[in-house]
């Protein structure tokens, strides 16, 4: 469902607080002092989180869009044209020390009456295997299916997801994908729909669910501390997030390899600490 542009923009005009353009602290004591008086912390993660996993970023050294177009991959497009180009095997990868970090972060939290919100745009679900709960997933998860006919979503972890899928993973650069009959790709069961099934993830061209991000404003609002791990801030709706937190006078901390367009925005109020996630945010949190 297509998120309606008024919600948006409630968000991002709720302050006429101006954001100080100054660069942010790296000071970690004061930094993990404000994380203990946090009552409500919100985490927002991107693909810089689970790059330490093995997944592939998409705008990083290396990324997907190094390699393929967006339109051959994650749009709506590509998979009418090849259906069976549309969910890659990540079952094998593993959580790092980032996610467990934020997942035992949560936990701590949790034994002490206060709370962590984890917001992903990631879709790989490392977040819950490293046992965060209640996690947003802004971008959806492949780990799930939607019927394109009935719109029935349910989690599969099934691999393959059908037959004629085994051995079918990322195709190589300017393969196309594996071409399978469609008639021989996976099908819904849910109250004998039989539609086809597609990953329940939000490509490139379609909205976000407008629930998903209702919830995710709700935290965004609430929250007394604000961490951007691993996001590349150039996505919106996402990429508003933070700079719209610290409009209002919350800090946000902002753990990446490097500087984003979101960096000077955080203000004097904020923290910014450079290097792998897994390495500088533990040392962080816990």
């Amino acid at each position: 469902m297509l998120c309606s542009s008024s919600k948006i923009l409630k968000f991002a005009f709720k302050s006429d607080t101006i954001v100080n353009m100054s660069r942010p602290s790296s000071d970690l004591a004061k930094f993990k002092q404000k994380v203990k008086e946090s009552k409500h912390l919100v985490i927002l993660t991107g693909a810089g989180v689970s790059a330490e996993s093995g997944v592939p970023t998409f705008r990083g050294n290396g990324g997907y869009w190094r390699t393929y177009s967006a339109p051959d991959l994650a749009t709506p497009q590509a998979f009418s044209t090849d259906p069976s180009l549309g969910r890659v095997g990540m079952l094998t990868k593993l959580p790092n020390p980032a996610h467990q970090a934020i997942a035992a972060c949560q936990h701590n939290a949790a034994k002490q009456n206060r709370k962590v919100s984890v917001i992903t745009q990631n879709i790989d679900e490392l977040h819950q295997k490293a046992g965060s709960t209640d996690v947003i997933e802004l971008h959806g998860s492949l780990f799930k299916t939607r019927c394109t006919k009935c719109h029935h979503v349910e989690s599969n972890y099934e691999s393959p997801i059908c037959e004629a899928l085994r051995d079918k993973g990322t195709p190589e650069p300017g393969a196309g994908g594996a071409n399978i009959p469609v008639n021989l790709l996976p099908r819904c069961s849910h109250n004998g729909c039989g539609g086809l099934l597609r990953p329940h993830v939000v490509w490139f061209g379609e909205g976000l669910d407008e629930n998903i991000l209702a919830r995710s404003y709700e935290e965004l609002e609430s929250c007394d501390l604000c961490l951007v791990v691993g996001t590349s801030s150039v996505v919106y709706p996402a990429a508003m997030f933070a700079p719209q937190v610290a409009r209002r006078g919350v800090p946000v901390a902002e753990f990446n390899l490097e500087t984003t367009p979101a960096t000077q925005q955080i203000g004097q109020h904020g923290f910014f600490f450079s290097g792998p996630c897994g390495t500088t945010l533990p040392e962080a949190i816990l």
